[in-house]
């Protein structure tokens, strides 16, 4: 081999080491483990919650009405949950969005559910933007998902959101806009005054940390129950295990659980809005993971609700208070290794806009906290103790409109683990600044 073939040679993988190496320097950087405490993010949230006012109103009345629409799509759309699987080829179940509104004479906020994985940012601006041009009043919307893993997309723009999440059509975020106004109309018309109920019941062998098999659980369901004077009754619902037990492979349109459980409680209520509630960790633990197991787990839950009820309380005093806390995160961190990352740049031209932010909405003594990433359920048991200590009831779910990833205690954050490799996408030590954020929302709720 002669010597000006081998420098040939030499020049060609030193021209690719070099170009791999500058491809590397300009997509990838190291992790950023400085103290969130000392960074510009934390001091801006924490400077949004010192002086944040929540808005507040007193009345002599709890007055409530609900409405539930069906959202089905007219033709298959895609699935959205797992991986990207095409569009259904059968519907299982309809898709339906739920909505309660709920006024005490002077302040009126209204709950928007959606049998979807994620209400995305996009499809909560096109629902406001309609609320907007509808001539629709309301102090607040509180949003929310069931977070079933073969529900629909069509919702979700980006690169990520058409290679994997459904992608973004037009057809359907129309569908969603009208059919939201639809719900929301409903339950206005239908208003009258109520009694209202925090509930919580106990379940037994339902649901399994699936990040750390020994850690805690969060066990309970929590329940607004909503009752007029006639009778008839809607439920605000939330439970933290993940509605993932139909598997990646089927590829029909279906609620998962949350759809049969509130369907066999439909029977009792009027309307039952099921809220994903502090998901991360959390999963159900059935039989199988076939249409009928499903059923089964969401009847077997609805059971429980009523069998193992172990608290009950009418919050008498009409007073509404409510805000939007807007949250500010370090910059991406999506890990592809223990100390290695993708820039920033690179993962926002992926996933696009986050909207994070909390939602507070506090009714009489109960509040309800909706956050934009999956909090992990281990942290509930220590937040509710927390609020008990301040006299109230507490009531966190997921999926506002906004959405970043998991949230998961710190010292699983190196872990080699699903939730905090590759969805922990802000971290380290969100557990810790979000204990610290959900404690100071307390105290603000006061």
């Amino acid at each position: 081999m002669s010597k000006t073939y081998l420098q040939r040679i030499f020049r060609i993988m030193a021209w690719i080491l070099g170009i791999l190496f500058f491809l590397g320097m300009f997509l990838i950087t190291k992790v950023d483990r400085k103290p969130y405490q000392e960074m510009d993010y934390y001091k801006k949230t924490m400077s949004h919650l010192d002086t944040l006012s929540l808005m507040e109103s007193s009345g002599s009345i709890w007055k409530s009405g609900w409405s539930k629409v069906n959202a089905t799509p007219d033709t298959p759309a895609s699935l959205v949950g797992y991986k990207p699987r095409g569009k259904y080829e059968f519907v299982q179940d309809s898709s339906f969005i739920r909505s309660i509104v709920v006024s005490n004479g002077q302040s009126q906020i209204a709950f928007l559910n959606y049998e979807l994985m994620i209400v995305h940012p996009r499809l909560q601006l096109k629902i406001e933007e309609a609320v907007q041009q509808a001539g629709i009043s309301l102090d607040h919307i509180y949003f929310t998902a069931t977070h079933t893993h073969s529900g629909i997309g069509g919702y979700m723009p980006g690169l990520m959101g058409k290679i994997a999440f459904g992608g973004y059509d037009q057809n359907i975020m129309t569908m969603m806009a009208e059919k939201s106004i639809l719900a929301l109309q409903g339950a206005l018309a239908s208003q009258d005054t109520v009694s209202l109920i925090f509930q919580k019941s106990f379940t037994d062998s339902m649901v399994m940390n699936r990040l750390i098999k020994n850690d805690p659980v969060e066990p309970y369901i929590r329940q607004l129950v909503f009752q007029k004077n006639n009778g008839s009754k809607a439920s605000f619902t939330t439970f933290s295990a993940h509605p993932t037990i139909m598997g990646s492979k089927f590829m029909g349109l279906s609620g998962d659980y949350p759809h049969y459980f509130s369907e066999k409680l439909e029977e009792e209520f009027e309307v039952v809005l099921f809220a994903a509630g502090t998901v991360g960790s959390h999963r159900a633990i059935a039989n199988g993971n076939s249409p009928q197991d499903v059923k089964d787990y969401g009847l077997n839950l609805s059971n429980q609700l009523h069998e193992n009820l172990i608290q009950s309380d009418t919050i008498i005093t009409p007073i509404v208070r409510n805000a939007d806390l807007p949250l500010a995160l370090r910059k991406a961190h999506y890990k592809i290794g223990k100390n290695v990352r993708l820039r920033p740049w690179v993962f926002n031209s992926l996933f696009g806009e986050t909207n994070a932010h909390f939602d507070i909405v506090r009714l009489g003594n109960t509040l309800m906290v909706s956050s934009s990433g999956e909090i992990s359920g281990v942290f509930m048991e220590a937040w509710e103790k927390y609020a008990e200590e301040q006299g109230l009831h507490l009531i966190i779910t997921c999926f506002n409109g906004g959405y970043i990833g998991y949230i998961t205690p710190d010292q699983y954050y190196d872990e080699k683990l699903y939730e905090v490799r590759e969805m922990n996408w802000f971290g380290p030590y969100n557990g810790a600044y979000f204990d610290e954020i959900i404690r100071k929302i307390i105290q603000k709720a006061i």
